[in-house]
């Protein structure tokens, strides 16, 4: 069987995003504009309030799911449909805006560490107007596998015949979060046909004596694409390293993005900017489920 590769590595850029909070983003900036299905990855890590404290205030989204892991600190979502949600540290939040939300994300917590990752993952055309889904995913529902060599917790997918709280059928993404010890080694298989990134944000990780440093990002590649699967080894560097592994099945369509809408054609966009500035943006709500 072959095995995955580093084709690119993109390191993460400093950026400002909502109302003042500081984020690192690899997925979305000008060295990867977007990575099929994958559209956004920001990375917020800052024990300085200052950072943070102003949050993501009211914005609108349409054409896509959001997927944000929280993993320490405490953030509050409201939408204009009138959910709300907590997201606290070890949870997560999958919110598929499909034909328009209008949601806020703040910061419930005046000091301390917040940490947590963003992505972005795209929709084709046939769910680009469908109704909004959300799901709140509580920490103690996303399985934690623990070994002698390794952490890893699943919260999209399937690792090692133990499923997470999302799954997802039109992308097949799978999300972990991964600990591993110094020197120690995690093997998986992957579809060749998926995309594949891995994000290292605690410590330094080796795939194929490639070396990927802390706020780096890897697009991995299989040697052999003609093959179904390929393997996947990932060394931690000599202080451990803890990272993202995310795959996902790709689109194939046409992305245009302006902001935060993502649809097909620029007459979809200019329609989305028009919904948005007469207050039609919202069609339909969705209850959140909480997982």
């Amino acid at each position: 069987m072959s095995k995955h590769s580093v084709a690119k590595i993109i390191t993460a850029l400093e950026i400002t995003e909502g109302a003042g909070v500081t984020v690192f983003r690899t997925i979305g900036s000008p060295s990867c504009r977007n990575l099929d299905p994958f559209l956004l990855l920001d990375h917020m890590s800052s024990d300085n309030p200052d950072e943070y404290i102003a949050g993501f205030p009211e914005h609108p989204h349409r054409g896509f799911v959001t997927f944000t892991y929280l993993i320490d600190g405490h953030l509050r979502h409201k939408d204009s449909m009138g959910n709300q949600g907590e997201l606290k540290a070890g949870g997560a939040q999958w919110m598929k805006a499909a034909s328009g939300v209008i949601h806020s994300e703040m910061p419930q917590q005046v000091e301390g560490l917040l940490k947590g990752f963003q992505l972005w993952i795209n929709l084709p055309k046939s769910e680009k107007m469908s109704c909004p889904e959300y799901k709140e995913i509580k920490p103690d529902s996303v399985p934690t596998i623990n070994q002698k060599e390794k952490t890893v917790r699943v919260l999209a997918g399937d690792y090692e015949g133990c499923p997470g709280p999302v799954k997802e059928d039109i992308t097949e993404i799978c999300f972990l979060d991964i600990r591993l010890n110094p020197e120690e080694v995690f093997r998986n298989t992957l579809p060749s046909d998926h995309t594949a990134i891995l994000y290292v944000f605690e410590g330094e990780a080796n795939v194929s004596q490639t070396l990927v440093s802390q706020f780096n990002l890897a697009i991995l590649k299989p040697d052999n694409s003609d093959e179904a699967c390929s393997d996947v080894e990932i060394w931690a560097g000599p202080e451990g390293t803890r990272m993202l592994l995310v795959t996902a099945k790709p689109i194939g369509e046409p992305i245009l993005q302006y902001g935060p809408f993502v649809m097909n054609e620029r007459a979809e966009i200019e329609q989305a900017i028009k919904d948005f500035e007469d207050g039609t943006l919202v069609k339909s709500k969705a209850d959140m489920q909480e997982i």
